[in-house]
């Protein structure tokens, strides 16, 4: 938000991308945002077939919704944030491991859990 901001400020409006330069799946995603409730997530099936099952448990949590699946996705993309850190002096001031607690913990409340008692790993809570 703080670099949307910042792009806003600008006497002319330009593109910016706001990243943080790392390399993350929507798998590691999944798994970190799932692992900080403690559900061990097991990828079972490929392509529209794949979904992600509680090993614990054997519940299926998370599957290929095929209205979003895209087979010919590019395998490496990285945000490139040297325009905004240049022009707006913005840089990324929440890593990725906070960014999947802070999004966990805000869907739990918004859902009416209490997420000091679900989540672990995590010393903000």
């Amino acid at each position: 938000v703080e670099g949307m901001w910042l792009a806003l400020q600008q006497k002319t409006a330009e593109d910016y991308v706001f990243a943080t330069g790392t390399q993350k799946s929507i798998r590691d995603f999944v798994v970190d945002a799932f692992g900080s409730c403690g559900f061990d997530i097991e990828w079972q099936g490929e392509g529209l077939e794949e979904k992600g099952v509680d090993q614990k448990s054997g519940r299926t949590l998370v599957e290929v919704n095929p209205e979003f699946f895209r087979p010919a996705e590019v395998d490496v993309l990285i945000g490139d944030a040297s325009k905004a850190q240049e022009k707006l002096g913005w840089s990324p001031s929440v890593q990725y491991d906070e960014l999947v607690h802070i999004m966990v913990k805000e869907d739990l409340l918004h859902i009416g859990l209490d997420p000091t008692k679900l989540m672990n790993s995590y010393v903000g809570f």
